[in-house]
């Protein structure tokens, strides 16, 4: 861009300096003092300051547009921002602070830049329109990187999809699942969905359910159930965790147990624990029922 901007200012000067080779081809046999006098009056000079204002109006505007920028990124990195979004933004209010810069060099030049505007306009709408799907997902990945529903390292489920973050990036976020796939899904489908982020507390709580036979000491199972989660250096007793009857199913009576523990804990817990219960309950006598189904036959007599 900042190419055909410069080239624009190029051909302006340059039609400058053919205007004033011209005049001096009609009258350079005819030159006096009167008239060279009033060519430098009419081209020279006012060219001359306009180059020379047009170059300062560059020159200046790029070293503003340069501390803007810093200071911008400054402010930006002071408030935690992701750095791919501070360095983003700032390419993006470089490239916007810049055309001002050149169209304001081009007006000092003469230059009708009103048409300029227009065709920059117009090339912007066609590129939108042509990309119409990238720029909903380079939308969605800014307001990833702003608002920070997640962090690379977190577990995740988005998109369609649940695994570890491992980058979050302007069009698209990496995660890896737990068979270690790579699994890539652009933004646009995870900001236009639920998030849901195991990592962002750091606890949770195991949700498990315990069935027991009808004809099995309720009483009994209860206290061995406590007594297993009261024996789990993991899980945490504040909040406490919860054992209590949920259910009179037909064929099992369901018990709800509900400890907390920390995030990186909660599989380890929930996997040891559903072990120990049926170890547990073997040696305590207690049958953990399954669906069965009893089948009668008659036999018609001959």
């Amino acid at each position: 861009m900042y190419t055909a901007m410069l080239g624009v200012m190029v051909r302006g000067i340059g039609v400058t300096i053919e205007k004033i080779m011209k005049y001096m081809e009609k009258y350079m046999f005819e030159f006096d003092s009167e008239q060279m006098s009033q060519m430098i009056d009419t081209y020279v000079i006012p060219w001359s300051i306009n180059i020379v204002m047009a170059i300062l109006i560059y020159v200046i505007g790029k070293i503003v547009v340069g501390l803007v920028i810093n200071l911008f990124g400054k402010v930006m990195q002071r408030s935690k921002y992701d750095d791919m979004l501070v360095d983003f933004v700032k390419a993006i209010l470089n490239a916007i602070l810049m055309l001002f810069v050149i169209i304001a060099s081009l007006n000092e030049l003469g230059v009708d830049t009103t048409s300029l505007v227009a065709i920059l306009g117009a090339a912007g709408l066609a590129i939108g329109l042509s990309l119409q799907g990238s720029l909903q997902n380079f939308a969605a990945g800014v307001m990833l990187l702003v608002f920070r529903p997640f962090k690379a390292g977190d577990f995740v489920e988005a998109g369609g999809a649940s695994g570890v973050i491992k980058s979050i990036s302007i069009f698209t976020t990496v995660m890896t699942s737990g068979d270690n796939k790579e699994i890539i899904i652009p933004n646009g489908r995870i900001y236009s969905g639920n998030i849901t982020n195991y990592s962002a507390k750091e606890t949770r709580r195991v949700d498990m359910v315990v069935g027991i036979g009808y004809d099995a000491d309720l009483r009994r199972a209860k206290e061995v159930l406590l007594e297993m989660v009261a024996a789990d250096s993991r899980i945490l007793q504040d909040p406490a965790p919860k054992v209590a009857v949920s259910e009179l199913a037909d064929s099992s009576v369901n018990f709800i147990v509900r400890p907390w523990v920390n995030s990186a804990d909660y599989w380890g817990v929930k996997f040891d624990f559903t072990e120990a219960v049926k170890l547990r309950f073997d040696e305590e006598g207690i049958s953990i029922p399954f669906p069965q189904m009893d089948v009668h036959l008659h036999k018609d007599p001959e």
